[in-house]
């Protein structure tokens, strides 16, 4: 019962601190997490225990869904050179950079456990960085590019992350085995994704006249549904929801009428407001325990190890991102080709640092830290783990504070400098 009256109460602080964020101008997302970290160390307050698996299960498929049954299909498909760039080879950029740096910054740190700690922040949170920038007026082709990458980079960075905890148990890296299960995950995730869209479609192609309460129902169930099917076949479920959501997307604007549209929109869009406030809460929230397990005179160093490794982050996706820049329109510009680059998969400068500095981590990356083993196969704790669910967790506060605070003067900088460069 207890239980069931703090939720009511973080949903409660959710709803009244939104409302109150809107009216002071200052991003939601920003203001949940400082209220969580607030709520966290009031006395009274119990400590909320964040089940890997229910977060995975409860947060991802919904929101996963709702982004991809959202997202231009045509527009993906034009951006998906750049979308798999971020979503894939930047991750695992990400993940050896991160780790490289661990490895002779920390204490402690063997190359196995520094993989773990750059596997578990690869992954960025595009949910974060589209709540902060809401009402910024970013371009369409920012939105898509964004919301795409993270449709697959959870998959991404999930599989990095499961290697390298296997590599800590003691297994060893075959980089032809890692290369062979990712496309395995990916490839069984297309196909139950796509079986499921099948059946849903089916589904609701007999009943969405008939009964709209149960066609709404039916499209609320099946990305969990989905998931769980996925991730019980050991395929990538992220995947599955993704392919579950861009199939469906399609099928819906063809057969459903106006009014029930509407109806689903309006719904999805509360279930995702409070989703989304539940996670940035979550995240403030476990600030307080996850403290309690590192000394006090090594919190300031293992913070600032937090900041180097955001700021390390922050220049591989810089990089990666104004190389993709430069060969979008090396590609753009060579006549030889046969299949071309389109105009409007290029990207500009504003574009190129819009999405660069949206690159925060959010409650993915939570999820996998605490979800790290509490022991190895023998029965011994897992080395470091404390430090590494610290140091990831500061990880995740530094961009979502830091980065998602300066986001709205960036964008509207750039916005104003695009003005004036105009002609009169």
């Amino acid at each position: 019962m207890e239980n069931y009256s703090i939720i009511i109460f973080i949903l409660a602080i959710v709803i009244g601190l939104s409302a109150f964020a809107q009216k002071i101008k200052l991003p939601y997302p920003i203001l949940l997490v400082i209220a969580g970290i607030a709520i966290g160390f009031i006395p009274s307050m119990g400590e909320i225990e964040i089940n890997p698996e229910i977060i995975f299960l409860l947060f991802l498929p919904p929101l996963l869904y709702d982004a991809s049954f959202n997202i231009s299909t045509k527009d993906f498909k034009t951006n998906i050179n750049t979308i798999s760039t971020l979503a894939i080879s930047l991750v695992f950029l990400t993940t050896i950079g991160i780790a490289v740096v661990a490895r002779y910054m920390i204490p402690g740190m063997t190359w196995p456990l520094a993989f773990v700690l750059g596997s578990i922040l690869s992954a960025t949170d595009a949910v974060a960085a589209i709540s902060i920038t809401k009402g910024l007026n970013l371009s369409h082709k920012t939105l898509t590019i964004l919301e795409g990458e993270s449709l697959i980079n959870d998959a991404s960075a999930l599989v990095a992350y499961r290697f390298a905890v296997a590599a800590v148990m003691g297994s060893a890296f075959i980089i032809w085995k890692a290369a062979l299960h990712f496309v395995l995950l990916l490839g069984g995730g297309f196909l139950v994704g796509f079986v499921m869209a099948k059946i849903l479609a089916f589904i609701l192609s007999k009943v969405h006249k008939k009964n709209i309460e149960v066609t709404i129902s039916f499209m609320l169930l099946m990305p969990f549904v989905t998931y769980l099917i996925a991730e019980h076949l050991e395929v990538s479920g992220v995947i599955a929801v993704v392919i579950l959501g861009l199939t469906i997307a399609r099928f819906s604007k063809k057969i459903f009428p106006e009014s029930l549209k509407n109806q689903s929109r309006s719904l999805w869009d509360i279930i995702i407001f409070l989703l989304n406030g539940l996670i940035f809460i979550l995240i403030g929230l476990n600030f307080r325990y996850i403290l309690k397990g590192i000394d006090n005179d090594m919190i300031l160093p293992y913070i600032g190890y937090a900041a180097i490794i955001t700021i390390v982050a922050l220049l591989i996706r810089m990089a990666r991102i104004f190389l993709q820049k430069i060969n979008l329109q090396k590609a753009f510009q060579n006549t030889k080709r046969t299949r071309k680059v389109s105009e409007h998969a290029l990207l500009d400068f504003n574009n190129s640092i819009i999405i660069s500095w949206s690159g925060m981590r959010g409650i993915v990356s939570l999820a996998i830290a605490i979800g790290i083993p509490k022991t190895l196969e023998d029965g011994t704790p897992f080395p470091e783990r404390t430090t590494i669910i610290f140091i990831s967790v500061a990880v995740v506060l530094l961009t979502l504070i830091g980065q998602g605070l300066t986001l709205p003067f960036i964008v509207k900088k750039l916005e104003g400098n695009k003005q004036e460069e105009l002609p009169s």
